[in-house]
């Protein structure tokens, strides 16, 4: 279940003048209690919040900074955002603990399963004629749920490229900053993490890993049982999907465009082969599938697999560190290169603390919030920054961190592959869903 907001009235200076002069205008007509005058005061708030022509939500300009650090004090901010993670987790108590020592804001994270129940959420407002006052405030967004909101009107904006940490960001070496999943930004949300699918596995184990999604099944059906991947449509597990129609589709160009059912039925025939002749030999022969990338690391730790799959190229080194995983793991990218992109943050357009939100946004771009993800040993998620746009004293603290014993280094990731469309990933999670959702 979702808490809504709490409803507050803030009785300021100005409520108090008036409330003051409608008792000097009722006090000769009969005595008022304490009580009453606090009454008084709290519907002359009501009444002010309704008809003053004061600043509305909507009325936020990103551009006036200070208006909006002014209005964004003492708001509660609810964010929504996956809650599958430990250390992800422990990170979003960090930046809360930061936004309410700089800035006043209270941040409350809704942990999610899928992204989708927030994009439902503000669907089922807007619907209702809930346009205000939404429960809503952020979401950590990409791919089809971004797709999604842009093309039904569910977003606030434009405004990222207006915070200041923004001209930090590297667009030009880091281009899916500015097109998530092929479809343009516009401003309607902002990068705060990079992502790019390694694999990791057991040295003591896997002497020579397979690096192409067609040797991986190979690799599988020589060690039945020692291999699994995320549950569709938990976003691990779609792209791995998305992974193997790399390989599979005649022409991986055709990814970047947007696809109907009926086409996907024809040039996504190679999937389904694929994975029906790689199923029955995965973990538990293919009926049973970790619902998430924690949940299949346990896997890797007792030993049950030797393979596994992430979006975070440090995971596998924080692991280590955390006494998760061996030290005798290791990363790789395969040879024909793997899926990157980057995740955002977005702001419903009916959101009730849009000030709020865009203040936390803006500090997850900040170098300091940058650096702290950036270490291995609190995340390890990649960063959205340009380190030439830094200073000389915050590009030395970036080059300080440790990479990790097992997570390779920018050239060995090489270029990553583009995000399919999001119609790719839509589409194959409900054909997944419908073909294996049982555990057939």
């Amino acid at each position: 279940m979702f808490s809504l907001p709490p409803f507050r009235i803030r009785i300021t200076a100005e409520h108090a003048r008036s409330a003051r002069l409608i008792l000097s205008r009722s006090i000769a007509l009969r005595p008022v209690s304490f009580c009453q005058a606090l009454m008084v005061m709290a519907m002359v708030a009501v009444f002010a919040s309704s008809y003053a022509p004061g600043v509305k939500a909507d009325d936020i300009d990103p551009k006036d900074w200070d208006a909006v650090l002014d209005q964004a004090t003492e708001q509660e901010v609810f964010w929504h955002a996956w809650g599958g993670e430990t250390r992800i987790n422990d990170y979003i108590a960090w930046v809360g603990d930061q936004v309410r020592e700089r800035y006043g804001i209270t941040l409350r994270h809704v942990k999610l399963s899928d992204t989708a129940e927030a994009v439902s959420r503000v669907l089922a407002e807007k619907q209702a004629g809930r346009d205000d006052q939404g429960a809503v405030d952020l979401i950590w967004i990409n791919g089809e749920n971004f797709a999604a909101m842009k093309r039904q009107g569910l977003l606030f904006g434009p405004w990222s490229e207006d915070l200041p940490h923004y001209a930090l960001v590297d667009t030009v070496g880091k281009p899916t900053t500015t097109v998530d999943f092929t479809v343009p930004v516009d401003g309607l949300e902002a990068p705060w993490g990079m992502a790019q699918i390694v694999f990791y596995y057991d040295t003591a184990r896997v002497p020579a890993p397979p690096t192409s999604m067609i040797d991986l099944a190979a690799w599988a059906r020589e060690n039945p049982g020692r291999l699994t991947y995320p549950q569709p449509p938990d976003f691990l597990g779609s792209t791995f999907l998305k992974q193997v129609l790399y390989e599979v589709i005649d022409d991986p160009q055709r990814l970047q465009q947007p696809v109907s059912a009926g086409e996907f039925a024809t040039l996504a025939s190679g999937l389904w082969a694929y994975l029906d002749e790689l199923h029955p030999v995965l973990w538990r022969d293919g009926k049973v599938f970790p619902q998430n990338g924690a949940a299949q690391r346990v896997l890797m730790a007792d030993n049950e697999i030797d393979i596994a799959v992430s979006f975070s190229p440090s995971e596998a080194s924080t692991a280590i560190a955390d006494f998760e995983l061996p030290d005798t793991v290791r990363s790789y990218v395969l040879d024909g290169g793997t899926i990157g992109n980057t995740h955002f943050v977005a702001i419903p357009y009916n959101a009730s603390h849009k000030a709020g939100a865009l203040v936390v946004a803006d500090f997850l771009m900040s170098p300091e919030a940058q650096l702290h993800k950036q270490n291995p040993e609190i995340w390890g998620d990649g960063t959205v920054l340009d380190m030439d746009a830094l200073s000389a004293e915050e590009q030395a603290a970036f080059d300080a961190l440790p990479r990790g014993v097992a997570t390779l280094s920018p050239e060995a990731l090489g270029t990553p592959l583009l995000e399919p469309h999001p119609s790719w990933m839509e589409l194959a999670e409900d054909e997944w869903v419908r073909r294996y959702g049982t555990g057939q």
